[in-house]
Order: structure tokens, then C-alpha cells, then sequence
């Protein structure tokens, strides 16, 4: 038996999961077992920013050479936290450049004198961040949403006394062309109006660009021979499941793989050995989506040895789409916790994965080292969240400029590179449907569209919400040939705010607008269209401007959960549907909703 021990979640349902192929390297999600421990580092790290004019007196002082404190005053900040929100110094809200977390654990002595064991740090999320351990230089990567590691044993395990650990993480948050999401940095030279050296951070997508260690920091270890990734693909035969298998050992070649299939009562029901297989299920109990089988959410473990992070809101927010009767959303606009598609596989909801391709608004975006990072990231998405049977669709962007030429070619590049790695799920990109000749459109296997009738345009005119969906659906449609999702659709409303007739911002006004647009969706539900989903879930934050009352108010539930009366609505049309098709196992209609505040 391999010393490493991991689990992998395996659903059969009615599509075919593939073989994530060419990605190199694992990213398991780290689990205690009889072989593995794990050692969480939230809590309160020290922090500082560096307000230097070119934000790089940190790397000129060497400031991770010694304690942070040595260099300068440092803050309490919590992991995981965005740093914008927790301080009072209102220079921080807005703040562009590196800023600075340190933190000293004391490892447990097994750890730091066993060289049979492997020890790694291991980072939940952070947008492009250079990582030292003891002053040692040990990662840098770039690019947010996305967990990255590091294998640290070689710092730790260097005498009889090392086991005090001094970690120091330097994060940058300025978005440029060429990052994922893109932005530019505008420097205002007139002196009579601004400080010398003044810039401000351009963006062009309609949320805040939170930034921190916002997602959990741990170390955990593994023998040094370990399993490093698993990949598991399914399928069915008549009433029989079929579970491929593949797993990467790494550290040995010298090992013995046992694999054992367990349903969800815990009883074995296949068994195998080797790197690879294939395990047959006979009499399977399939993995459908909440509201479309009396046992939705069915899971069988796949054991090859062993089994800003809010969990109180996580589990609300799934509550309240349980209440709703929702069976689906998109990850707008990047990758959300590993959590929470966890969550996914175990209350049967349906995801749109998507990566962070938002704000590509501009042709200086779309450039070769652009389309390089893009690839990148969709490969360490993949890699992250193949296994999981909750995700049926990929989605590389929201919303880019793909009415250009040079963005018709970037998006094929991309959707291409995307369907190498994962060939079984379909690949989309969330379109604008103002952009009528849309070059990237004819790659996908999906149309998705963002409409926002009788809102951006059209104010107040909700009588021209049917005939404009219409034409939509129709131009859309007869030039692609493609199944359509509505993927985003919705008026914003500041809770509390009334008037008859319906006045925009009002809660009537947003009930009106989205019952309008269902009597459109309804006209094509049966036909080409398969999917809607409402923008938003609840309110979130964006940059300050006069279009925005401290963030964007689009969601039927209030930052604080809260509903408003959409929620009422949205939740009789959802169960009104459920109920027309349930049990529909072959139905490939979806409601679903928008969440932008899952993290």
C-alpha cells in the first residue's frame, strides 16, 4: 500500500465526466487521515502595507529577512479576510500594491525530524504573492482564486531544533493587462489637482477588487511517497455504473495502490488495485441535480487509503437556494472555495465553473501573453475541479469585447486549450447580446447571455422586455444553432423602497422587470433555451460611482440575507417548475440564479 492516502467524490449521473488530460501536477484537497495531518494557520497574522511611492521599499529593505515588525509598525489582519474592509485607515480601502503578512508557527516536533514525512504550505487563495518561509525564498505565483503549494521540507527538516516556523507572504492586487481579471494603471499628472506620483487602479468589470489572503493558509504533510492526483471519470452502461480511475504516485516507484468504492451507506460495492482501472457498479444509483430526482445529490467515496471562508453563511446561502427551489449557478466571475463545491456535490447544485476572464474590455487585453496566462489558469481550474460531478459546464469569460477580431481568435485559443484538458464537459464564455456579430461565439457548445432590458436601456419601459427577449432568443438562435442560457438578467433595488406603479430601484420594479422576462423565457423554455439564471443572488460591493449606492443592489437577498420580494417570486416560479417536471431524469432544464458573494 502507498503510504499517501487521499479520497476523491465520485457521482455517477447522466453525462460523461472526462479525463482531465495534460495537466501536470495535483491539487487534492488536503483531508486528515491515518497518513496525513493538517494544520490550519488562520487567525490573526501580522500585516502591513507598503505605501511607498513605487510600493517596492519592501523588496529594496528585504523586509522578509527578519521578523515584519523589525521594518516597521505592523497590524493585526485575520486569515482569511479581504484587507480592505477590516481597518479604519481609509488608505487601505482602496490601497493598490503590496502589502505584507507574516505569522510564526511552532511545528510539531514529528514533523521536523521524521524524513520519511513530506511537509507543505499550502495557500487557499491570493492574486500574485511571493511567499519566504524563515527568510527563504520558496513560491511566487500570479493569478487569484486558485490554490497554490509549496513542499517546504527541506526548510523544516534542516537540524534538531527548527520546529519555529516564521512565514512571510508579500500579495500584490494591481490588475494589469495582462492579469486575470485585466485593468490598467492611470497615472493624473496635472499637479493643480493631484500630488505628484498620484495613479489610480481602472477597472472594467462591476465588482470590488477585494484583495488578501482570503481564503484558509494551512500546512499538512504527506509520507514521502504520496498520492499526488486523482482523476475519475464515469459512465453508465444499461444499469451499471463504470468508474475510471487514475491516479499519480509520486516519491517511489516502489508501491501497492488498494482502491475501494463505497456508496453512501459506507458499504463497499467495487474494489480495485493498480494506478489505473475500471470499476463496475452494478444496479448504480445515479448523481442528479436537486429538484430533479427523489434522491438527488448521490455519492460513492473512491478511497485509495483514508478519507475568507465563512462556513455559517455557506450554509445559509445553500439553505436559502434550497427555499428558492435553485438548482444551479455560475461561479461569477472566478473560481469560488473549494468548499463550496463540495457543498455542490452534496446538495445536488449544479455549477458553471468559471475562471477569473472579466473586465476583458479593451483590444490591449487580448495580447499574447495574455492568452498564455488565460490557458494557465484554466488548466490549474481544471486541474482543481475535475473530479467534482456538480460542475457540467466550463466558462473561460464574462462578457469580453467579443465583437473584435483579435478577440474572436483568443477565445478559440482558449476554448480550445480548454476542451484538450477536459473533452466531456461543455465549454462556454458568458456573452453580451449587444454584441451581435460575436467572433468567439461559434466555439462554444453553449450560448450564454447577459440582457438587461428595460434597465440599462429603455428605462422604465417594461412593456418592451417581451419583444426585445424575443428577438434575442431568435437572432441568437438562428445564427448559431445552439442551445441559449440566460445567464444574467435583473434591475437592482434598494430593499424597503416602494411605489405603484413601479418605479426603478423599487422592489416592485425588479418583481415587474423579472416577471416580464419570465413570460419571454417561458415562450422558448421548451425549444432552444435550457437555462436562467438571475443576476443576483444579494447584494454585493463594487468600486464607488454615482451608478452605485454602496455596491450593486441587483440581489433578491440583501447582504445581510435578507429577502426582498423578488425572492418570493423567483421562489414560486422555481418550485412551480420543479413541480411541472418532477421527476424529470432526462430533463436538461435548469433554474438557477447568480451569486456573487460566494468566496
Amino acid at each position: 500500500m502507498a503510504r499517501g492516502s487521499a479520497v476523491a467524490w465520485a457521482a455517477l449521473g447522466p453525462l460523461l465526466w472526462g479525463c482531465a488530460l495534460g495537466l501536470q501536477g495535483g491539487m487534492l484537497y488536503p483531508q486528515e487521515s491515518p497518513s496525513r495531518e493538517c494544520k490550519e494557520l488562520d487567525g490573526l497574522w501580522s500585516f502591513r502595507a507598503d505605501f511607498s511611492d513605487n510600493r517596492r521599499r519592501g523588496f529594496e529593505e528585504q523586509w522578509y529577512r527578519r521578523p515584519l515588525w523589525e521594518s516597521g509598525p505592523t497590524v493585526d489582519m485575520p486569515v482569511p479576510s479581504s484587507f480592505n474592509d477590516i481597518s479604519q485607515d481609509w488608505r487601505l480601502r482602496h490601497f493598490v500594491g503590496w502589502v505584507w503578512y507574516e505569522r510564526e508557527v511552532i511545528l510539531p516536533e514529528r514533523w521536523t525530524q521524521d524524513l520519511r514525512t513530506r511537509v507543505v504550505l499550502r495557500i487557499g487563495s491570493a492574486h500574485s504573492y511571493a511567499i519566504w518561509v524563515n527568510g527563504v525564498d520558496t513560491l511566487e505565483h500570479e493569478g487569484g482564486y486558485l490554490p497554490f503549494e509549496a513542499d517546504i521540507s527541506n526548510l523544516v527538516q534542516v537540524g534538531p531544533l527548527p520546529s519555529r516556523l516564521r512565514i512571510t507572504i508579500a500579495i500584490n492586487n494591481t490588475l494589469t493587462p495582462t492579469t486575470l481579471p485585466p485593468g490598467t494603471i492611470q497615472y493624473l499628472t496635472d499637479t493643480s489637482k493631484y500630488p505628484k506620483g498620484y495613479f489610480v487602479q481602472n477597472t472594467y468589470f462591476d465588482f470590488f477588487n477585494y484583495a488578501g489572503l482570503q481564503r484558509s493558509v494551512l500546512l499538512y504533510t504527506t509520507p514521502t511517497t504520496y498520492i499526488d492526483d486523482i482523476t475519475v471519470t464515469t459512465s453508465v452502461e444499461q444499469d451499471s455504473g463504470l468508474v475510471n480511475y487514475q491516479i499519480s504516485v509520486k516519491g517511489s516507484n516502489l508501491f501497492k495502490l488498494e482502491v475501494r468504492l463505497l456508496d453512501a451507506e459506507n458499504k463497499v460495492v467495487a474494489n480495485g488495485t493498480g494506478t489505473q482501472g475500471q470499476l463496475k457498479v452494478p444496479g448504480v444509483s445515479l448523481w442528479w441535480p436537486y429538484l430533479m430526482h427523489e434522491r438527488p445529490a448521490y455519492l460513492y467515496s473512491l478511497e485509495i487509503r483514508g478519507k475568507g471562508f465563512d462556513w455559517p453563511l455557506l450554509v445559509k446561502d445553500f439553505n436559502l437556494l434550497r427555499w428558492l427551489g435553485a438548482n444551479a449557478f455560475r461561479t461569477s466571475h472566478y473560481p469560488y472555495a473549494e468548499e463550496v463545491m463540495q457543498m455542490c456535490d452534496r446538495y445536488g447544485i449544479v455549477v458553471i465553473d468559471e475562471c477569473p476572464g472579466v473586465g476583458l474590455a479593451l483590444p490591449q487585453f487580448f495580447n499574447n501573453v495574455s492568452l498564455h496566462h488565460h490557458m494557465q489558469v484554466m488548466e490549474e481550474v481544471v486541474r482543481r475541479d475535475k473530479n467534482h460531478p456538480a460542475v457540467v459546464m466550463w466558462s473561460v469569460a464574462n462578457e469580453p469585447a467579443s465583437h473584435l477580431e483579435s478577440a474572436g481568435y483568443y477565445l478559440k485559443m482558449v476554448i480550445a486549450h480548454t476542451k484538450s484538458l477536459d473533452p466531456s464537459r461543455p465549454v462556454t464564455f458568458v456573452s453580451n447580446s449587444n454584441y451581435a456579430a460575436d467572433k468567439g461565439a461559434p466555439y462554444v457548445d453553449v450560448i450564454c447571455l447577459n440582457s438587461y432590458y428595460s434597465w440599462y436601456h429603455d428605462y422604465g419601459h417594461l412593456e418592451l422586455i417581451q419583444l426585445q427577449l424575443a428577438t434575442q432568443f431568435e437572432n441568437w438562435y438562428k445564427k448559431y444553432q445552439k442551445p441559449i442560457i440566460q445567464s444574467e438578467y435583473g434591475a437592482e433595488t434598494i430593499a424597503g423602497f416602494h411605489q405603484d406603479p413601479p418605479l426603478m430601484f423599487t422592489e416592485e420594479y425588479q418583481k415587474s422587470l423579472l416577471e416580464q422576462y419570465h413570460l419571454g423565457l417561458d415562450q422558448k423554455r421548451r425549444k432552444y433555451v435550457v437555462g436562467e439564471l438571475i443576476w443576483n443572488f444579494a447584494d454585493f460591493m463594487t468600486e464607488q460611482s454615482p451608478t452605485r449606492v454602496l455596491g450593486n443592489k441587483k440581489g433578491i437577498f440583501t447582504r445581510q440575507r435578507q429577502p426582498k420580494s423578488a425572492a418570493f417570486l423567483l421562489r414560486e416560479r422555481y418550485w412551480k417548475i420543479a413541480n411541472e417536471t418532477r421527476y424529470p431524469h432526462s430533463v436538461a432544464k435548469s433554474q438557477c440564479l447568480e451569486n456573487s458573494l460566494f468566496t
